[in-house]
Formats: structure tokens, C-alpha cells, sequence
């Protein structure tokens, strides 16, 4: 009898190709894409191993980032000499990270990864103008000090675990340093996409992507991450805001309800 996780039905491609459609378009506007396409991965490959679900998320993920990324920049032209030394070390971190989470337990992770979640919806919700316009915080080599230091704790965080992961950059790049949401989002994409890359010099090497299924997922995200970030360009930072906690609450229900045992 064929392994699923080796040789799915086309029902099964159809439903994680549109997950993969929907979490690019999520990831794009604000992040946190996993909670959409993580999910859909487990339910449609429950033989698959931890490593090959996050092994294909990562995968199919690197082309949308990488496309909103790209499409974020020619639209919205984020500082380079910022963005690119956060990704550098968040792609350290996220090998980093990576490495860490073959070797723990995933679960330890969820009581904490809650309690961030609904601190940040919280101060986000309770602060209505935070993100509306840039108002740096520091400049010059503080700045990029203070981003590069985001990029690296979060660059371990996605490579052990990864879920919430873009959304956490931009409540960081908006909270911390003063960006608004809108450039926040075109920085925390280019992140991203290093953190996405350094897990899979991880992962790729040991055979754990699901290639054939991966494909397949990585165009849907590439498609949606495009027509994500068109949108958010086009409607700015109020509505990146909204979209922002929708994805955070719907994180801190989704948690809630692994933690109770209602969802595995």
C-alpha cells in the first residue's frame, strides 16, 4: 500500500495546494502564513515525520517570502542597509535554531510562544496609532544593531518552531524600533526569507522535503505571497493593522485549543 506522505491523492494536493495559496497571501500582508499551511500539512500527511512537515513548510514557504519580498520592494523601497544585515544573522540564527530543534521537544515550545501571542494582540489592540507612521526609535548603528539582534532571536525561534514567526518581525520592527506596519512588513519579509533558507540547509540535506507535494505547494504560495503583498501596498498600514490581529487572534485560539487537547 503507497505511503500517503510519498504518494497523496489528488484530493490531498488540491487541499494544501489552496492552504498554501491562502497562507501566502497571509504571510505576505502580516505574516504568519504556518497557522494556515503547518495545519493543513498535518491533517493531510498524519504518517509523515516531524521533520518532512517542517521540511516541505519551509520549502513551499522561501517562494512566497521571496516573491512578496521582492514585490514588496519595488513598491515600497525598504532600507537595504537595515534589512539586509537583519537577514544575514537571522539566517545564522534560523541554522541555528534548526539544529536545536531536532534534538526538543516542540510542545515545550506552545505555553510560551501563547503568552507572547496575546501580549502582543494586546498592546497592539490597546495602542491604535502604533504603526501608522515611521517614527525610528534609534538611528544609525544602534538601529541597525537593535534589528540585527531581532533577526537573530527570531531567525532561532522560526528555525526550532516557526509558526507566528512573521508576525512576530513586524510587531518587533513596529513596537521596538518605530516602523510603520506597512514598512515594517516589506523588512520582515526579507527576513523571512533568510530564515526560511537557513532552516532548509538544514533540512534539504537530509532528505526531508516532500518534493513532489512541495512543488506543488510552493507555487500556490508564490502566487499568493505576490497577490499579498499587492494588496497590502494598495490599502497600507491601517489595513495591515487589521489583518495583524486577525492572524494573532486566530494564533492564540488555535494554541489555546492544542493546549486544552481539542486540537492535535
Amino acid at each position: 500500500m503507497p505511503d500517503a506522505a510519498v504518494d497523496p491523492s489528488l484530493l490531498t494536493v488540491l487541499f494544501v495546494a489552496g492552504a498554501a495559496l491562502l497562507a501566502g497571501w497571509v504571510d505576505a500582508v502580516v505574516g504568519g502564513g504556518g497557522l494556515v499551511q503547518l495545519p493543513a500539512l498535518l491533517l493531510g500527511f498524519p504518517t509523515a515525520s516531524p521533520a518532512q512537515i517542517l521540511a516541505t513548510n519551509k520549502f513551499s514557504s522561501v517562494f512566497g517570502t521571496t516573491t512578496s519580498a521582492v514585490t514588496y520592494y519595488r513598491r515600497v523601497h525598504p532600507d537595504l542597509r537595515t534589512a539586509l544585515p537583519m537577514a544575514a544573522v537571522a539566517l545564522v540564527g534560523s541554522v541555528v535554531g534548526a539544529l536545536i530543534g531536532l534534538h526538543i521537544p516542540k510542545a515545550a515550545f506552545n505555553p510560551i510562544v501563547l503568552v507572547c501571542l496575546i501580549v502582543v494582540g494586546a498592546y497592539i489592540l490597546l495602542k491604535p496609532d502604533l504603526g501608522r507612521e515611521t517614527a525610528l526609535r534609534w538611528s544609525g548603528h544602534k538601529h541597525r544593531v537593535a534589528a540585527m539582534v531581532t533577526g537573530f532571536v527570531i531567525g532561532v525561534y522560526d528555525g526550532a518552531l516557526g509558526p507566528g514567526t512573521g508576525s512576530f518581525l513586524v510587531f518587533t520592527l513596529v513596537g521596538l524600533l518605530g516602523y510603520a506596519f506597512l514598512e515594517a512588513s516589506a523588512k520582515a519579509k526579507i527576513a523571512n526569507v533568510a530564515t526560511n533558507l537557513g532552516a532548509l540547509l538544514v533540512f534539504a540535506p537530509g532528505g526531508h522535503v516532500m518534493v513532489k507535494v512541495g512543488v506543488v505547494m510552493a507555487a500556490a504560495n508564490l502566487l499568493g505571497g505576490y497577490l499579498g503583498a499587492r494588496t497590502a501596498v494598495r490599502l497600507g498600514s491601517g489595513f495591515v493593522r487589521i489583518v495583524f490581529l486577525v492572524v494573532v487572534s486566530a494564533f492564540v485560539v488555535r494554541l489555546s485549543l492544542q493546549l486544552l487537547g481539542v486540537w492535535p
